[in-house]
C-alpha cells in the first residue's frame, strides 16, 4: 500500500470512529450515525489506530512533503491513542459525550452543502441513535472530576433548548415526509436526554470525585506530539509568566497615554461602554469584516481564494447555543466554500460585550486574514492531510499573529483599538499560565478563577466559564500565544534567508499552504 492509499484508509478509520467529525468536514456518508464510545468500543478503536500507526511507520518515503504529512498523521494517531488510554474522556468527562451528540445534531441543521431533504433524513437517523448513545455513555462514565459534571449539567441547558425548540423550528421548514421522520424520532431522543440529565444530577454527581488534571507527562506528550513543540511544560510556564508581566507593563503605558491617571483595568471597563447601536450591530460586524478583507488585498498580505464570508444575525434556533458570536468554517471536503459568522444580537443591557473598539480585532481574527482565510486555503489543498490535520498552535496562533500584524500595519489605527489588541494578548498569555498550572502543578479551579479576575479584571462568572473550559481541554489554551511566537520566529528566519527579496505575501501564502499542520512541520517544509 502506498502513501496515498494509506491516507485514504486512515481517513476512513477516522470517520468511522468520529462520524460527527465527518459531517463537520463535509463527508456525508456517516451523517446518520453517532460514535460508539463504550470501553469495549474504545479498545477496538485503539487497536485499529495502533495497527494504522504501524502501517505509517513502515512506509519508506523519499519525498519531503510525504514525510511531513506522514509525521502529522502519526502524531495525531499517537495523541488520540494516548487520550483514550490515559486521559479517558469517554469514562471521565460526560461533556465528551454531550458535545459529540449536540454537535452532530447541530451540524446537520446548519450545513447546507447537502440537500435539505438528505440532511433531514440524516438528522432523523441521528435522533434515533440518541437513546442507544446516551445509554452507552451512562454505562461507561465512572468517576469524573466535579467540574466536568458541573460543566456537563450546564451544557444540558443548551441541549434541552436544541431538542425542545431548535429542532422543531428547523423541522417546520422541511418537506412533509422528512418533517414526519424527524417528528417520529424526536420524542424518544428527548426522553433519553432527560434521563441522562437526571443521571448527571443524581448518581454521577454523587460519585464525581476525580481529578481534571492530566499530569505533566501527558501534558508534555501533547506538547511534543500534538503541537510538535520541543519545550516542556516547565519551560513553557516560564515563557507564559514572562509574557504576562511584559504585556501588563505595556498596558499600563498605553492606558496612561489614553487617559492619564486611569488604571488600565478601569480604562477597559470604561471603553467597553462604547458600542454600536443594537439595530446596526450585524451590519457593523459585516462592515469591519469587509474592511479587513480590503486591507489584506490592498496591502498584498496574502492571496485570497474564492469563498464568501456571510455575516448574519444568529437564527432563532441557534441562539441557545451561540450566546455571543461564532464563526463556522467551510468543511474540509465540502463543496460549499462559504463560511458563516453569526452575531447574536443582545439586549441593550448586554451590548458592552460588543465594544466598538474590539470589533475590528474580532473581524480580522475570525475573517481576514485570520480563520476564514486560513480555512479557505486549507480547503483548496490537494492533500487531504493538509485539509484535516491541524494543531491549534497553528490555527489559533495564526489568528493571534494576524491581530498583532494588522495592528502594526495600521488596520487597528485608534489607540483604543491597539489597547484592546494588547489586552487580548494578555488574555492569551494568562491562558498559558493557567493551562499549565491547572494540569501539571496542582492549581485548583478556584485559584485559577481568582487569577483571571485579578489579572484581567473580568467578572467572576466569566472567569469560571473560562476555567471550566481550560480544565477540559488540556494543552489547548496555551496555543494562541505560543503559536503567535512560533510564527513570528518563523517569519524572522524566512526574512533572513530571503534578504531584500522578502515578501510578507510570499511568506503568508507558503505558511497557509500547509493548512493547520504544526508550525515546526511547516518550518521543516520551508527548509528552515
Amino acid at each position: 500500500m502506498n502513501f496515498t492509499q494509506l491516507v485514504a484508509s486512515w481517513l476512513d478509520l477516522r470517520w468511522r470512529l468520529d462520524p460527527v467529525g465527518a459531517t463537520q468536514a463535509g463527508v456525508s456518508e456517516y451523517d446518520a450515525r453517532l460514535g460508539q464510545f463504550t470501553q469495549s468500543d474504545i479498545r477496538v478503536a485503539v487497536a485499529a489506530m495502533k495497527s494504522m500507526s504501524l502501517a505509517f511507520e513502515a512506509l519508506e518515503l523519499d519525498a519531503r512533503d510525504e514525510n511531513i504529512e506522514s509525521t502529522a498523521v502519526l502524531n495525531e494517531l499517537r495523541v488520540t491513542i494516548m487520550r483514550f488510554e490515559k486521559e479517558k474522556p469517554h469514562e471521565l468527562n460526560p461533556e465528551f459525550h454531550l458535545t459529540h451528540l449536540l454537535s452532530g445534531l447541530f451540524a446537520l441543521m446548519i450545513r447546507d452543502d447537502q440537500p435539505i431533504e438528505r440532511r433531514a433524513r440524516s438528522l432523523a437517523g441521528r435522533l434515533a441513535e440518541v437513546p442507544r448513545f446516551l445509554a452507552d455513555a451512562q454505562a461507561t462514565l465512572t468517576r469524573p472530576a466535579p467540574i466536568f459534571t458541573r460543566t456537563a449539567l450546564s451544557v444540558m441547558h443548551g441541549g434541552n433548548a436544541l431538542l425542545r425548540d431548535a429542532i422543531p423550528q428547523f423541522a417546520a421548514t422541511l418537506p412533509v415526509q422528512e418533517r414526519d421522520l424527524v417528528a417520529l424520532a424526536l420524542p424518544p431522543a428527548r426522553d433519553a436526554f432527560q434521563n441522562f440529565g437526571d443521571f448527571l444530577a443524581g448518581e454521577l454527581e454523587a460519585r464525581s470525585d476525580g481529578d481534571f488534571a492530566i499530569g505533566p507527562d501527558n501534558f508534555d506528550f501533547r506538547l511534543h506530539f500534538e503541537h510538535a513543540l520541543k519545550e516542556t511544560s516547565t519551560q513553557m510556564l516560564r515563557y507564559g509568566e514572562a509574557l504576562v508581566a511584559e504585556v501588563e507593563a505595556d498596558l499600563e503605558k498605553r492606558a496612561e497615554a489614553i487617559a492619564p491617571g486611569t488604571p488600565w483595568r478601569a480604562l477597559a471597563d470604561r471603553l467597553r461602554e462604547v458600542t454600536p447601536r443594537v439595530e446596526g450591530l450585524v451590519e457593523y460586524y459585516a462592515g469591519e469584516m469587509e474592511r479587513a478583507k480590503d486591507f489584506v488585498e490592498e496591502r498584498g498580505l496574502a492571496s485570497i481564494p474564492d469563498g464568501p464570508l456571510e455575516v448574519i444575525a444568529t437564527p432563532a434556533f441557534m441562539k441557545p447555543l451561540i450566546p455571543f458570536a461564532a464563526y463556522d468554517p467551510p468543511g474540509a471536503f465540502a463543496s460549499d466554500r462559504r463560511g458563516w459568522f453569526y452575531v447574536t444580537v443582545p439586549s441593550p443591557a448586554q451590548l458592552k460585550d460588543h465594544c466598538i473598539h474590539e470589533i475590528a480585532c474580532t473581524a480580522l481574527h475570525e475573517g481576514y486574514p485570520g480563520h476564514h482565510l486560513q480555512f479557505l486555503v486549507a480547503q483548496s489543498q490537494d492533500s487531504p492531510v493538509r485539509r484535516v490535520v491541524s494543531s491549534p498552535v497553528t490555527v489559533e496562533g495564526w489568528a493571534l499573529y494576524c491581530e498583532e500584524l494588522l495592528s502594526e500595519l495600521g488596520f487597528l489605527a485608534r489607540p483604543e483599538e491597539q489597547f484592546f489588541q494588547r489586552l487580548h494578548l494578555l488574555w492569551r498569555a494568562v491562558r498559558i499560565v493557567l493551562d499549565i498550572r491547572l494540569h501539571t502543578a496542582g492549581m485548583s479551579s478556584s485559584a485559577a478563577v481568582q487569577y483571571m479576575v485579578d489579572r484581567l479584571g473580568i467578572g467572576r462568572e466569566s472567569a469560571e466559564a473560562e476555567v471550566a473550559r481550560y480544565c477540559g481541554a488540556p494543552a489547548y489554551q496555551l496555543c494562541y500565544a505560543v503559536g503567535r511566537r512560533e510564527l513570528v520566529s518563523l517569519r524572522d528566519d524566512y526574512r533572513k534567508r530571503a534578504g531584500p527579496k522578502f515578501s510578507l505575501r510570499a511568506f503568508h501564502d507558503e505558511v497557509l499552504s500547509y493548512g493547520g499542520l504544526p508550525v515546526s512541520l511547516i518550518r521543516w517544509g520551508m527548509g528552515l
